[in-house]
């Protein structure tokens, strides 16, 4: 995995080289095993390396000629797991390197811009076209790789991370108010644009042509497969989820450099070290996060009793309130689009780990809700309201607190800061999906991308660690969304049939036992330290705007589920803002970088 960034001006006048290497300091950490640069006219790309495949001969940039005495070029931020097979069905291609990021620009040569439905995999591309003077930008379907940009008067830029456009000099921070509701009600940012100005997203699957530092197309490819669900028994459908997630797991492993795994004890996580016991010849390292002495769940004895049934070498690590308070600074400015979600916690810590055993490579569980219809929120939606059915995501985490300035307690369910979801709920009216299939395609608009998958690529690549995501592909994806809903959720639980399927493969794993929902201990944490921490994350430019005076103090100091989740939010407000808006490094721990 990489940093890709670049430039390209509206007058067609060379970049400044000072620029490029800001951009390329700034993406060092996502590349720490080398660096390239290609320049043309007004168009400069820069790209930093973390090797995976092809060791050897697979830096970059990537050229190939198009005809004309010029040279295409590719820079990309990728796994192309179907790499293999593409290259044995383009025959006459002229292969300079073995790396899985040569097919999409041989591809893109021969398809245009349909070059993407041709990939399996996740990735972030740039590619300049000679020929058309154009750059193109693409994004893989589920949003599993980031991709942000600029248009300034000047030049069109882009890069890895919104950060990155900031450090460079490009566009000045500045924070979206929108956006900071979104952030302290959600947890997370929705759509295409982030909490920055002028800073934009580009889309989960969204492929954009640039000429003279100006968008002039874009194109849209699907994650889900459209319409409603297909007909089949369960033993259709068991094996064919089966055979799809088999087929995953197995390109997903496609490295040359050691991989393994995170195993949280769950379904998701169960289901793919299965699946990897299977395809590997050596024992799976696998890699768990608790919490002791607190009131969440511990699930590192299951974990380990599941790693155990499938021969995994297994090491558990825990996540004290000393690095609660010791390392939220540090994960803070590493989440430059910022996502509240308390799960970034352990995954920092586990990302550390799996760089200290020297993987370069983590396979993960994310994505098996979304696909296979996981949450409680998709089980409520199949009752009627008299039974506890209500709308997904219908209040938010300060509503009813008191605590914020704009009024968001109590705003109707259209509020602004819920806009984002309203408007992915309107885009599955008339799809013929079912509300339980329309909720998981909401769900991947902007949850997984904005989220779940945001977080695994920020906190991996911080220590230069590539994630991998089984369930996010597209396969995987046909085989499952199209399910009917009854093999998704039943008897008061989610993943019918992938609790099937992990009963018969792995059955130590327990599928269908009642389990708590993972969480992180952070109201607790916060709430022992409350009375010290309030003051501090009250005065913070950033919260002194958002809320009302006096407000902040006594919510750290109140007990409750609801206050928790809101303290949390608000302290991981008060340090993003710090980080990236104010441009404050951390430094130390939570109270010596607040009282700084």
């Amino acid at each position: 995995m990489c940093g890709i960034a670049g430039i390209m001006t509206v007058d067609g006048g060379p970049a400044d080289a000072s620029v490029l290497q800001r951009l390329a300091d700034a993406l060092s950490h996502r590349g720490p095993d080398g660096g390239g640069r290609h320049i043309r006219g007004g168009l400069a790309l820069v790209h930093t390396r973390l090797a995976i495949i092809d060791l050897i001969t697979g830096d970059q940039p990537i050229f190939a000629s198009p005809g004309g005495g010029r040279q295409a070029a590719i820079i990309a931020n990728a796994e192309i797991y179907n790499y293999v097979e593409l290259r044995r069905d383009m025959e006459g291609a002229a292969f300079s390197t073995r790396s899985d990021c040569e097919p999409p620009l041989h591809l893109y040569l021969r398809h245009g811009l349909d070059f993407t439905r041709h990939l399996r995999g996740m990735y972030a591309i740039a590619i300049d076209d000679p020929l058309t003077d154009s750059l193109v930008l693409a994004r893989d379907p589920f949003g599993i790789k980031p991709l942000y940009y600029a248009e300034t008067a000047a030049a069109f830029a882009f890069a890895s991370e919104a950060q990155a456009l900031h450090k460079c000099g490009l566009v000045t921070p500045s924070l979206r108010p929108e956006a900071r509701d979104q952030l302290l009600q959600l947890k997370f940012t929705c759509g295409g644009e982030t909490a920055f100005e002028g800073i934009h997203r580009v889309l989960p699957g969204e492929t954009i042509v640039v000429r003279r530092g100006r968008i002039v197309e874009r194109r849209h490819l699907a994650a889900l497969p459209g319409g409603g669900p297909v007909s089949l028994s369960e033993g259709e459908a068991e094996e064919r989820v089966e055979a799809a997630l088999r087929e995953s797991v197995a390109v997903h492993q496609r490295s040359d450099v050691p991989y393994g795994m995170f195993l949280s004890g769950g379904v998701d996580s169960s289901v793919v070290l299965s699946f990897m016991r299977d395809l590997n010849d050596t024992p799976v390292e696998a890699f768990t996060v608790g919490f002791s002495g607190t009131s969440v769940h511990d699930e590192r004895d299951h974990a380990r009793a599941v790693a155990e049934a499938a021969g995994a070498r297994f090491e558990a690590v825990e996540f004290s309130p000393d690095d609660f308070w010791g390392l939220l600074p540090a994960i803070c400015a590493a989440m430059d689009d910022p996502v509240a979600d308390y799960a970034v916690l352990p995954t920092y810590k586990l990302a550390r780990l799996a760089q200290e055993r020297c993987l370069k490579v983590i396979l993960t569980g994310e994505g098996g809700d979304e696909i296979f219809g996981g949450y409680s929120r998709y089980r409520r939606l199949r009752r009627p309201w008299f039974l506890g059915g209500r709308q997904i995501r219908r209040s938010g985490v300060f509503d009813g607190l008191g605590v914020l300035r704009r009024s968001a307690a109590g705003m109707p369910a259209n509020s602004t800061w819920r806009a984002g979801i309203a408007r992915a709920e309107a885009e599955q009216a008339g799809t013929g999906r079912t509300p339980v299939q329309a909720a998981q395609a909401v769900d991947c608009a902007d949850w997984l991308p904005h989220d779940l998958l945001f977080k695994l690529d920020r906190c991996l690549m911080a220590f230069g660690v590539e994630g991998r995501v089984p369930f996010l592909d597209p396969r995987v994806a046909e085989a499952a969304f199209l399910l009917p809903d009854k093999m998704k959720v039943r008897s008061g639980m989610g993943k019918w049939i992938l609790r099937r399927l992990l009963e018969r493969k792995l059955p130590q794993a327990k599928p269908f036992s009642r389990k708590r929902g993972f969480t992180v201990p952070t109201g607790q944490w916060i709430l022992e330290r409350g009375k010290e921490v309030g003051p501090l994350v009250a005065r913070q430019p950033g919260v002194e705007e958002a809320c009302l005076p006096g407000a902040v103090e006594r919510l750290f100091a109140t007990a409750g589920k609801k206050q928790g989740q809101a303290a949390w939010n608000l302290l991981f407000f008060a340090l993003w803002h710090r980080a990236h808006i104010l441009g404050l490094p951390p430094a130390g721990d939570v109270f010596e970088t607040l009282a700084a």
